[in-house]
C-alpha cells in the first residue's frame, strides 16, 4: 500500500503570527490599527456572548430554582391561611341564613 498523499510544506501552528490581509476594492484603504482592533474586539465579544448566554441562563435558572424552593414553605403557609380564612368567612355567611 503506497501513500500518495504529500503533507503540505508549511502548516501554521498556534504560535505562528498570521498577517491579516484586507481584500479591498477601489479607493478604500486597509483598516487602521484602531479599526482592526475594534473589529477583533467586536468578534471576540460576539464569541463571548455565544458562550456566556447559555451559561448565564443556567446560572439564573439555578438561582430562581433555589429561591423558589426556599419560598415554597412560606407560600404554602400563606395560601393555607388565605384558604382557611376564606372558608371560615364563607361558612360564617352561610350559617345565619340556614334555618333548621
Amino acid at each position: 500500500m503506497s501513500n500518495n498523499l504529500v503533507p503540505p510544506r508549511f502548516v501554521p501552528t498556534l504560535t505562528d503570527v498570521v498577517q491579516l490581509t484586507s481584500y479591498v476594492q477601489g479607493d478604500q484603504k486597509e483598516p487602521s490599527n484602531g479599526q482592526l482592533e475594534d473589529q477583533i474586539v467586536h468578534r471576540v465579544m460576539q464569541r463571548v456572548d455565544l458562550v456566556m448566554e447559555p451559561r448565564l441562563r443556567e446560572a439564573v435558572a439555578q438561582v430562581i430554582l433555589s429561591h423558589t424552593q426556599a419560598l415554597a414553605p412560606r407560600l404554602r403557609e400563606e395560601i393555607e391561611l388565605v384558604v382557611r380564612e376564606s372558608v371560615i368567612q364563607a361558612v360564617a355567611q352561610e350559617l345565619p341564613s340556614q334555618s333548621f
